[in-house]
Order: C-alpha cells, then sequence, then structure tokens
C-alpha cells in the first residue's frame, strides 16, 4: 500500500530502514537516560550547589582588579583665555559639530598588557557550560525517542497520544531554556568587554568601574540560579516521565472491549 501511494526506490527504503532500526535501538537507552541518568545527575548537582565556589556570601571576594589607571589630566592651553573658548565652541558649533570638546582617552595598547576577564567566574561559568550541555543532549535523546514512540494519527482513543505530546512539548521547553543559558553567558562576556573598553577610552569615570563589578555579581548569582534550575529541570523530567511511562510507551491500549 505504502509502495503505491507514495513512489520510493526500493534501495533507499532499504537503506533508510535499517539505519531507523540502528537510531530506534539507540533511541531505547533514553529509558535509562531517565530512571538511572536523570536522578544520578540530579543529585551531583544538589551537591554542586553546596560546594563553597558557589556559595561565597560576600561577593567582594569575587571582584577583579581592573589596571587601568588615571592618567593626569590635559592641559588645553590654547583655552585659557574665557572668550578663546567661547569662541572656540562657537567654531565648532558652526562647523555642525555638535559633539563635547572632551573625546576620551585614545586607547593603542593597553599598558598592563592584555585585560583579563574574571577569573573566579571564567572558573565557574568552564564547570557550569558542561552540565548545560549535557541536559541540551540528553534531553534531545529523550524527545526523539518519545516521539518515535509517537504512533500513526488514528480517530479516537488518542488521549495516550495526547500525554506523549506533552512530554515531547516539555523536553522541548527544557532544551530551549538551557540553550539561553548558553546564550546568557555570552552575553555576560560581551557586555564586560564593552565596559572595560569605555573604562580604557574614560579611566577618570569610577562609575564604569563600578558597573563592571556589579555585572560580576549579577553573573555569580545567575550562574548559581542556573545551576539550581539545572537539578530542577532533572527532577522534573524524572518525574514527569516515570509518572506516565505506561502511556508514553503504550500511547493505545488494547483492552478496549472492556468498555462494552
Amino acid at each position: 500500500k505504502m509502495s503505491s501511494l507514495l513512489k520510493v526506490d526500493n534501495e533507499i527504503k532499504t537503506k533508510v530502514r535499517h539505519r531507523i532500526c540502528e537510531y530506534s535501538l539507540k533511541l531505547h537507552l533514553a529509558e535509562d537516560l531517565v530512571a538511572n541518568f536523570f536522578p544520578k545527575k540530579l543529585l551531583e548537582l544538589d551537591h554542586f550547589l553546596k560546594d563553597p565556589i558557589i556559595n561565597i556570601t560576600e561577593l567582594k571576594e569575587i571582584h577583579s582588579e581592573i589596571n587601568l589607571t588615571v592618567p593626569d589630566p590635559i592641559l588645553l592651553p590654547n583655552l585659557h583665555d574665557g572668550l578663546e573658548a567661547q569662541n572656540a565652541k562657537k567654531r565648532k558649533l558652526e562647523d555642525g559639530g555638535g559633539e563635547d570638546m572632551v573625546t576620551g582617552t585614545k586607547v593603542f595598547v593597553m599598558p598592563g598588557g592584555m585585560m583579563k576577564s574574571n577569573a573566579n567566574l571564567v572558573d565557574l561559568i568552564e564547570k557550569v557550560k558542561p552540565e548545560i550541555r549535557t541536559l541540551i543532549e540528553k534531553c534531545n535523546t529523550v524527545k526523539m525517542w518519545v516521539q518515535l514512540l509517537i504512533p500513526r494519527i488514528e480517530d479516537g482513543n488518542n488521549f495516550g497520544v495526547s500525554i506523549q505530546e506533552e512530554t515531547v512539548a516539555e523536553l522541548r521547553t527544557v532544551e530551549g531554556e538551557a540553550a539561553s543559558y548558553l546564550d546568557q553567558i555570552s552575553r555576560y562576556y560581551i557586555t564586560r568587554a564593552k565596559l572595560v573598553s569605555k573604562i580604557a577610552k574614560y579611566p577618570h569615570v569610577e562609575d564604569y568601574r563600578r558597573t563592571v563589578t556589579e555585572i560580576d555579581e549579577k553573573e555569580y548569582i545567575s550562574l548559581k540560579i542556573i545551576v539550581s534550575e539545572l537539578r530542577n529541570q532533572y527532577v522534573t523530567l524524572h518525574d514527569m516521565i516515570l509518572k506516565n511511562i505506561e502511556k508514553i510507551k503504550r500511547p493505545r491500549s488494547s483492552n478496549t472491549d472492556a468498555l462494552y
């Protein structure tokens, strides 16, 4: 029937079927992921949340020194006279330049070499990122396992199928949230780099320096929340799938005769 409705080359059909069978066998490991790997990971992450590295109460300990000294003030001898200063400003406005006279320090090279990242946060991020990647990969495997268990579309007796679809939707949501954590880490580095560049250009502005310490503290708190969320997601998925494992594996019961 299939071949009459859909023309598929027999050789390709055989290869594809063989590949799908191989892939399905691998996906059977997904049940073990839910039953054993997920509880193991939630215990590991729960232990990680008790680690002193992620429980620093005095956030000053995670601050990173910004070794950019404030340069000596630049004197502008040609503007010492008030009248001349006014004339210079007037000429600038007439020329169409509405910007301030002070444009910041030109930065050709950092005095102390490369400006280092916050080492405390880099160490913590490098420990958290593999955990995020692991959750994404395992969620993807379990999601494909459940999707391949969904039977063909039929009229009626679809309660089990709706449970499968809800499970897939939950796994997809968790996968997306975990991916957003990686985006958050990238945004932290970009934001911090822009602020450090501002400090190099305007070393005399204290607020830029304070903002760097503020975003470092914010990122530290965010990383702890991320680890907590990863643990909670393992708990939620393990609980949800085990509670509905019968309907997930056998969405359409064969005992419909009992209804009559």
